[in-house]
């Protein structure tokens, strides 16, 4: 007899505790199986399993319970290194939430301990048997093929030898069997050479090889040559037998890293991101726990993917809120990295032009080693024009494009270079309002206005996605008057375009409406590559990591709006897009240009960026930080609490607020904007010692008075608005 712990599928915060049955068999840790709980059945996942020579009757005794047995295992083998089950349960203290959720944010949604979850994908092989037969010729040549391989997909052999492959299993020379569906690894012959690395490179090259430490925030301007950095760093790892991970915040810069290490080593890439399909994502997984795969190229969940041998790890554009997780845990993706670094002895580089005012914090406190390349590769920064938009609608100019903008991309054009404009909004208008009483139609599930996309003719949600056609009359006042168009997105700034040059040029647009498909980012910015547009438009998709050496000029297009928010990072964030997006430019021979389109062209965040100057904004915004005692002067945690009844999410919130005591602020309870039906409210608490908040909160969370139903906590949250 075996005592089986487990942790149960459960989302009461009570529950997360390990429960005990009985099982028959040994289960490895890290098992999915299933039980009765509560008279139902749910997934487990196996915490431990130890044998007892006690009989059930002997074991309800000494425990002092009643004993169930499981109900069925799963998995024949645990899902999880010893490695990553740590790391749950430390992930599981750091970010306040449950185990089970911790496990479920690790692996595949075909394999996470999930009642719902679905069948693996299984797949018909061949191999020889121990028969014998008489063979014609073409029989025999198919024999021989699966006799060399040792086993063949029934698809492959049936496709090479139509007739055999049937002939060879009615005769009994071959034995089928079912298999997981398995995924080809990437391994194509290395076509790009080691590039010579200039003096700056190689100094910051050195420092990182010839250092004992184990954290590096390599800082480096747009253009520096990072990514030959990253590379050359990789080698090394793989020459010496290892693994390596490069990390990059969104799917839409996945494409070209792969390109980029797939055509220096030609090695075994498995790749993990959002555009693949469930079977796909676990079937990469698979390859990365058999170690077929040396190195993973993908965003921020690929952290978790199940090295035995990590020699390197690569978190590039470090700075990006896409490496938060939103759900709970609510992880951060650079803590996990950093983590896992230490477990495997092994360098971990934190790569940005632009990173997080944290990190660079770290970086001059030396908990990180800093390392900086303040030159770019040729040599040169590209020019930077700032416009004032107040000024140019002042004088009867657009309002979407600057007079000096379109004279510059009317240049490109004519020389047959490329061009890219950013636009951090998608849609065609961001709101329309009624031209009676000038009430914006807002979202009726959510309490944000909604965008209109002209092109399907109907509003959109871009929080909860719900859609709707355009009202005859204002649900307001009831005026059958219609409604004005404010603002614009990307579907507005592509007819711009069309209207300003004609529509013979070659637009290519990429934001959400235009990336749905599965491979939309690789075929949009493989056919930009290949100079099948002359410009590329989107939302911040396309600000940061894009390399075409025939881009030579960026239009940012109200560059500044991120400033009007309410979140204490707003500069920071606004800084970042100026800064990334201008370096998409000039990044080769030719020259670049920059065009900020903005409306107050005096604020520090615009003018540091569009001198590629952080130092001086990082001085600059660490002063506001430090007088409203914000990150990294403080932690923070945020407490949010949601609902369809606004007084008792209310209640429960200020019930909340009550068990909270200790050395920190507890700011609220703050009513918060109504998102999918869902009332909310935050609480904030602000101190300098993070370990004696989470203290007050876990102690809080004990109390089983406190109910925790509808509650999110955010460790260090990116964005509070």
């Amino acid at each position: 007899m075996f005592i089986v712990q487990c942790w149960i599928e459960h989302p009461v915060r009570r529950l997360d505790q390990t429960f005990t049955y009985l099982s028959d068999t040994q289960i490895e840790t890290g098992c999915r199986i299933t039980v009765d709980f509560a008279g139902r059945s749910v997934t487990a996942f196996t915490e431990s399993c130890r044998y007892t020579d006690l009989n059930v009757e002997e074991l309800e005794k000494k425990s002092g319970m009643k004993l169930k047995k499981i109900t069925s295992i799963v998995d024949s083998e645990s899902l999880i290194t010893d490695e990553l089950h740590e790391l749950a349960l430390w992930m599981r203290d750091q970010t306040l939430s449950t185990a089970i959720s911790c496990f479920q944010a690790m692996l595949p949604a075909k394999v996470k301990p999930l009642s719902g979850r679905k069948n693996i994908v299984k797949e018909r092989w061949v191999r020889l048997s121990s028969k014998e037969a008489s063979l014609t010729p073409k029989q025999l040549e198919a024999f021989q093929y699966v006799r060399e391989r040792g086993e063949v997909r029934y698809s492959e052999l049936r496709k090479l030898f139509p007739s055999q492959a049937k002939a060879l299993i009615d005769k009994g020379m071959l034995e089928e069997y079912e298999a997981e569906r398995r995924n080809l690894l990437t391994d194509t012959e290395g076509s790009e050479t080691k590039r010579t690395l200039t003096p700056a490179q190689q100094k910051a090259m050195d420092e990182i090889v010839q250092s004992s430490d184990d954290v590096f925030l390599l800082r480096g301007v747009t253009g520096s040559g990072k990514t030959e950095i990253y590379l050359q760093l990789a080698e090394d790892a793989l020459r010496k037998g290892k693994q390596v991970l490069i990390l990059v915040p969104e799917i839409s810069l996945t494409p070209q890293m792969i390109s980029r290490v797939s055509k220096r080593f030609g090695a075994s890439l498995a790749v993990y991101h959002s555009g693949l399909n469930d079977q796909e994502k676990y079937e990469q997984y698979r390859l990365v726990k058999t170690g077929e795969a040396s190195i993973v190229v993908g965003t921020r969940s690929a952290v978790f993917m199940p090295f035995q041998n990590l020699g390197l790890i690569v978190m590039d554009e470090e700075h990006d809120s896409s490496y938060k997780q939103d759900s709970q845990p609510a992880y951060h993706c650079r803590d996990i990295a950093i983590w896992r670094g230490g477990h495997h002895s092994c360098k971990v580089i934190l790569g940005s032009a632009t990173p997080a005012l944290e990190s660079y914090a770290r970086g001059l406190k030396n908990v990180y080693h800093l390392v900086e390349i303040n030159e770019r590769v040729n040599g040169t920064l590209p020019e930077v024009t700032i416009v004032s938009m107040r000024e140019n609608m002042r004088k009867g100019g657009s309002f979407i494009l600057s007079e000096e903008l379109k004279e510059k991309i009317r240049n490109r054009l004519e020389n047959h270079e490329q061009c890219i404009l950013l636009l951090n909004r998608r849609g065609y208008s961001s709101q329309l309002r009624c031209r009676s009483c000038q009430s914006v139609i807002m979202c009726p599930h959510c309490d944000l206005a909604m965008s209109w996309h002209r092109d399907i003719r109907r509003l959109k949600c871009h929080t909860c996605g719900t859609e709707m056609p355009v009202p005859r009359i204002c649900p307001v006042c009831g005026s059958a008057e219609g409604f004005t168009s404010m603002g614009f997105g990307t579907q507005r700034l592509e007819e711009e375009v069309r209207q300003a040059f004609g529509n013979d040029v070659r637009i290519l647009r990429m934001d959400a409406d235009t990336t749905g498909r599965k491979n939309s980012h690789a075929s949009i910015l493989a056919s930009f590559g290949r100079h099948e547009a002359d410009i590329l438009l989107g939302t911040q998709m396309i600000a940061k990591g894009l390399d075409y050496p025939d881009v030579t000029l960026v239009g940012v297009i109200n560059g500044d709006e991120g400033l009007s928010r309410t979140d204490f990072r707003s500069c920071e964030m606004t800084f970042d897009l100026l800064m990334q997006a201008g370096g998409r430019s000039g990044r080769a021979d030719k020259k670049g240009d920059i065009v900020f389109q903005v409306f107050d062209p005096t604020h520090y965040a615009v003018v540091s960026a569009a001198k590629q100057d952080y130092v001086t904004f990082f001085k600059n915004e660490m002063l506001f930080r430090r007088a409203g005692q914000y990150p990294p002067y403080t932690y923070m945690i945020s407490l949010t609490f949601s609902g369809m009844d606004a007084d008792k999410t209310m209640e429960k919130a200020l019930q909340v607020k009550n068990s909270l005591h200790g050395d920190f602020r507890v700011i609220g309870v703050i009513s918060l904007l109504k998102i999918s039906d869902l009332n909310r409210c935050r609480i904030l608490l602000k101190g300098k010692n993070l370990d004696i908040m989470r203290d007050a909160v876990r102690a809080c969370l004990d109390e089983a008075k406190a109910d925790t139903k509808g509650m999110k906590i955010d460790i260090n949250p990116i964005m509070l608005d």
